[in-house]
């Protein structure tokens, strides 16, 4: 079980294939994936990996955060998730997940915050058909009806379905295609909707329902901490011994 990402919501586009047919995609950018904790069975009790993206002004940051991010040495992220991950699939702190980490036609789940509509009645909140247009419903043609019996069972069942908020609900999306990745750019490209806003923050993974291709890159696609990057300082060489005098 590999670890998912969290990308943001750029908006909604097309693109075209080779026989001239367009695909609704979403595009999601990943900003600065990066990786900040692991968790231990020793521990913690279970293996994850902690995530971070987006950036946020140090002053904006309290103490405790700073520290958090200081320990990893990545600059401080606007929002975190956690992904449970097998043994053999936790990715170095520090590490940055790139676009490639998933493939083109791979199924992923997505999650994210769908978007709040406020206060909404029965029809649009729950597929109501609401009264007749004639036969003596006269105003409440959008109303919901009945919400319960007379004497027997004297009262309204919790969980009604009811006019109440619509929307900010956590939605998973199941199954959707990768159409296109952008490595330089850090784009993922998704068939379909996705839930949530332009900006708001989606979390991807791999498909649970679907199984994954057989070239997929394990633990995944990414960067290197710095730190691991640079190559290691070579010792200076001893200095040559002057000539001595009369040789």
């Amino acid at each position: 079980m590999r670890s998912g990402v969290i990308a943001q919501k750029v908006g909604m586009t097309r693109l075209f294939t080779d026989a001239g047919e367009h695909v609704p995609v979403t595009v999601l950018r990943l900003a600065q994936c990066q990786v900040i904790s692991h968790r231990s069975k020793e521990k913690d009790g279970y293996v994850a990996l902690q995530l971070g993206s987006g950036t946020r002004k140090v002053k904006n940051v309290s103490k405790a955060e700073r520290g958090r991010f200081a320990v990893a040495k990545v600059e401080p992220k606007r929002t975190i998730a956690e992904f449970r991950v097998s043994d053999d699939s936790l990715i170095p702190v520090g590490a940055e997940i790139t676009a490639d980490h998933f493939l083109v036609g791979q199924f992923v789940d997505v999650t994210g915050t769908s978007i709040g509509k406020g206060y909404a009645g029965g029809m649009k909140r729950w597929n109501f058909g609401g009264l007749r247009a004639t036969h003596g419903v006269s105003v409440s043609h959008r109303s919901i009806g009945s919400t319960g019996g007379r004497q027997d069972p004297g009262k309204t069942f919790k969980n009604k379905k009811m006019p109440g908020h619509l929307g900010t609900d956590r939605v998973t999306t199941l199954n959707l295609r990768v159409v296109q990745t952008d490595v330089e750019r850090g784009l993922i490209m998704i068939e379909g909707a996705v839930p949530g806003h332009k900006g708001g923050w989606i979390t991807v993974r791999d498909a649970v329902k679907k199984a994954p291709p057989k070239d997929l890159p394990k633990p995944g696609k990414f960067k290197a901490p710095a730190a691991e990057a640079a190559p290691a300082k070579t010792e200076a060489a001893p200095a040559a011994e002057a000539p001595k005098e009369g040789a």
